[in-house]
């Protein structure tokens, strides 16, 4: 007997085949699977069409310039010779 998903095997895959095909007729399960071919395609046009990728690289680079500015400030960085030159030739 041939192992296919784990537990089923051949005869219990005919089974379940055969119910679905007593249950939904053979003109409504092509219609189903449209159905549900539509929905994942739906699915993964919303997931990539999303910004979120542009918004997370925003994000990231507001939290690094607002880090920059706080270690100008930083009492500690602004005794340092290397900070004062750099802040008086980038005016």
């Amino acid at each position: 007997m041939v192992q296919f998903a784990g537990f089923l095997g051949g005869y219990e895959l005919l089974v379940i085949v055969v119910v679905v095909l007593l249950l939904f007729g053979g003109k409504k399960i092509p219609e189903l699977a449209r159905g549900l071919g539509k929905g994942i395609k739906d699915f993964k046009k919303a997931t990539e069409d999303s910004d979120l990728a542009g918004d997370l690289k925003d994000v990231a680079t507001e939290i690094k310039e607002m880090k920059d500015g706080v270690e100008k400030l930083n009492p500690k960085n602004m005794l340092k010779p290397d900070n004062t030159l750099k802040s008086k030739k980038g005016k």
